[in-house]
């Protein structure tokens, strides 16, 4: 699976997407479990067992995989960016019956299916971390390009679904990280840099407080503090990623972003041969292929609305 051949930033990106995936996987045998739950059933889960609240097979994944792979299935087929391939990509996705479906993902693309409008109306409540957890396609997409344009890359896929200042915020904070990350830049930098800025706006992001972020819920704030939390305060891809499902809440999504973060981060090389191996190896393959894909057809031209 993985190539000698590759550029540090394949690895890179390679890392990130599978990263996503593994996160996915990890984290959905425990989804909406308390720590308490987990420790009493897992002791400490650790590995791709399948199971969950979805029952699905060991290996396989949630709708935070999937919708990324759909959108960079149509970013690629489309060779730019801008809301309607976005929108289109997701209503396809929805049409396949997807084993999971989150309530504010399936309400914009039905505000699409009927409109026609690949942007849903701002909604104060919907600050959910859909638009987050499937951001990576458009970090890839804009490799090279001005941090302008992967900002709008940002807003048109997010806003398909989460049209709120506060997703919008941390969802662009994520790709900021996922960015600096494939540039070899420290963990001091990104602290100093994105995680500062968005705590600065937002102080609800702020992390490393008492009590410490526990079970965290689809609401962005908790997941991108837990997932801060573990990923500025561990040392391998691993402990990171362990750390975060352990929490439970929202933990398929937790984990994906965290792995996506920490896949970038550490790169390919990594993340564990276990889990590499017990990942679905469609889902793998369709990972590793698409990173290098979007690599490869970056900076695609992201389209403004304007």
């Amino acid at each position: 699976m993985i190539s000698s051949r590759w550029s540090p930033v394949q690895r890179r990106a390679v890392g990130a997407y599978l990263g996503l995936a593994i996160g996915d996987a990890l984290g959905a045998t425990v989804e909406f479990m308390t720590p308490q739950e987990i420790k009493a059933s897992h002791v400490r889960h650790k590995e791709i067992i399948g199971g969950g609240w979805l029952r699905l097979k060991a290996g396989h994944v949630t709708d935070d995989t999937t919708m990324s792979l759909a959108l960079g299935d149509a970013l690629l087929q489309a060779g730019r960016f801008d809301p309607c391939v976005a929108a289109h990509a997701f209503d396809a996705w929805m049409r396949t019956k997807p084993v999971d479906i989150g309530n504010t993902v399936r309400r914009g693309i039905l505000h699409f299916r009927r409109t026609g409008e690949p942007c849903s109306p701002p909604d104060e409540q919907d600050a959910g971390n859909g638009s987050c957890m499937r951001v990576l396609p458009a970090i890839l997409a804009c490799h090279g390009a001005a941090e302008e344009a992967l900002e709008l890359a940002c807003l048109h896929q997010g806003r398909v679904t989460h049209h709120n200042p506060l997703a919008e915020a941390g969802t662009w904070c994520v790709a900021r990280l996922v960015r600096m990350a494939m540039a070899d830049a420290e963990p001091g930098e990104m602290l100093a840099g994105p995680v500062a800025a968005l705590v600065s706006a937002w102080p609800i992001f702020r992390f490393r407080t008492r009590p410490e972020i526990s079970h965290p819920s689809g609401f962005i704030a908790e997941t991108l503090r837990a997932v801060f939390q573990g990923f500025f305060d561990s040392d391998t891809f691993e402990e990171c990623l362990i750390k975060v499902v352990n929490l439970g809440g929202d933990a398929d999504t937790t984990g994906a972003i965290a792995g996506m973060l920490a896949g970038a981060y550490h790169g390919v090389e990594a993340i564990p041969e276990r889990w590499l191996q017990a990942l679905h190896p469609p889902v793998a393959d369709a990972c590793v292929s698409q990173a290098l894909a979007l690599l490869a057809a970056s900076p695609l031209p992201v389209m403004s609305t304007k």
